[in-house]
């Protein structure tokens, strides 16, 4: 789905189906019935016109992951439940300095977010822009987006319902088990990779290649960065640069991960097969430089410290932010419009979490104390057992109440979540 002259209009049904995934027809959680929905693909300042058609119990809502986007009524208010058998019209418009890069959209029901997810209930969402940073040569060049989902399977339907995280999954790359990517011999891609799963990690992996980042959670950075492997917590995003290998087969997996001694431990898994094949490209040179870089916060004044612990009871059932549980209610934090805070997020956990900030990104400014190498904003990172890390934002434009959490869906659904209520 695509936007038109300036406007994304849309119909989303959300309901339970019949459908093929990975090659089984299984009991889902569709968006216009499939599995791995249509990807919306938008421009920076484009107005959307969306209906959400709700036909599951008992409610639900949709959130613009990772989009800079005001979380009043009928934008991205993931405060609100809609019913079964109601329609929900979403009606806002993207700023003009909007980041391109790959987002998602996914139901933000609480205490539900978890089942719906994993049960289907997750796509892409594409700002288009990029490929203005890129060079000539590179203009043009194929794109491929990578969803990934799991699902675990009970009888004939994807299981929703007591959900364990370290249980054995299917791995899937758009609904797909190990599909081929296919890529000639110097040719350059770019990838878009994407953890739209409820609950799980990834260490990606290209198996004798490297991947060339060129964006992260949504944000292009201004100096492209080579990594061998990418981590990809519950939620998070990167935009790659692919080059083909020589004439051959190679694989892209997902490598063992710990969590922690209270978390999981998920084993390798083969996602994809990449496939070398057809007369050879010139290969181009990637580029060293990217985007226009953003302001650097650690250049600015503080003017608010705030400290967020993440907890959780020795059962693994209820899960806390600064000794609380989640209650909407409530307000936890409110900060004031074009500010700049920082954040110190504890984990006295034995186990990862995701930290993730709706409507505004942040700035990562260290993990245990080491500083970390300022590329772009990003809205999700992986907090250490144990650990700590230091973010900065400043939130601009919007004002009302949004919340910040745990993304792995299960603990956030289990109270890990908060609210900021920001104000002039």
């Amino acid at each position: 789905m695509v936007s038109r002259n300036g406007v994304l209009r849309t119909r989303i049904v959300v309901e339970r189906r019949k459908v093929n995934v990975a090659g089984r027809m299984l009991w889902a959680l569709t968006y216009n019935g499939r599995y791995m929905p249509p990807t919306l693909r938008v421009r920076p300042g484009d107005q959307v016109e969306a209906d959400l058609v709700n036909k599951v119990q008992p409610y639900t809502n949709l959130h613009w992951h990772g989009l800079h986007v005001s979380p009043a009524p009928h934008a991205d208010n993931v405060l609100i439940k809609i019913p079964a058998g109601r329609t929900y019209h979403y009606s806002f418009r993207f700023t003009k300095n909007l980041k391109p890069g790959t987002y998602w959209y996914h139901s933000h029901a609480d205490p539900i977010s978890a089942p719906q997810v994993a049960g289907g209930m997750a796509g892409i969402i594409i700002v288009d822009g990029q490929r203005q940073y890129l060079p000539p040569a590179l203009k043009n060049i194929t794109e491929h987006v990578i969803g990934l989902k799991d699902f675990q399977v009970q009888g004939d339907s994807i299981k929703t319902k007591d959900l364990h995280i370290s249980a054995p999954t299917n791995r899937t790359v758009n609904g797909q088990l190990n599909p081929t990517i296919r890529i000639r011999p110097g040719e350059t891609q770019l990838w878009r990779l994407a953890n739209i799963s409820a609950n799980i990690y990834y260490r990606l992996r290209l198996r004798g290649q490297q991947f060339r980042v060129i964006g992260q959670d949504g944000f292009p950075v201004d100096h492209p960065y080579t990594a061998d492997t990418l981590l990809l917590a519950a939620a998070a995003r990167f935009d790659v640069l692919v080059t083909g290998g020589p004439a051959g087969r190679t694989v892209l997996e997902t490598l063992p991960y710990n969590t922690g001694p209270a978390g999981n431990q998920f084993p390798q898994v083969n996602l994809a097969a990449v496939v070398s094949a057809g007369t050879p490209v010139p290969a181009v040179a990637l580029p060293s430089t990217f985007a226009p870089p953003e302001e650097d916060l650690a250049d600015v004044p503080v003017d608010v410290h705030r400290t967020i612990v993440f907890s959780e009871n020795t059962a693994g059932t209820k899960y806390f932010i600064n000794g609380k549980q989640f209650d909407p209610k409530r307000v936890d934090i409110r900060s004031k419009l074009n500010t700049v805070e920082e954040w110190t997020v504890r984990n006295d956990t034995g186990e990862e979490h995701s930290f993730h900030v709706h409507t505004n990104h942040f700035q990562l400014m260290s993990i245990n104390g080491r500083p970390q190498h300022f590329y772009g904003r990003q809205d999700t990172v992986s907090v250490p057992a144990n650990g700590t890390i230091v973010v900065r934002l400043r939130p601009t434009d919007f004002t009302g109440k949004t919340v910040f959490h745990c993304h792995i869906l299960n603990h956030e659904d289990a109270g890990m979540m908060a609210v900021q209520e920001i104000v002039k």
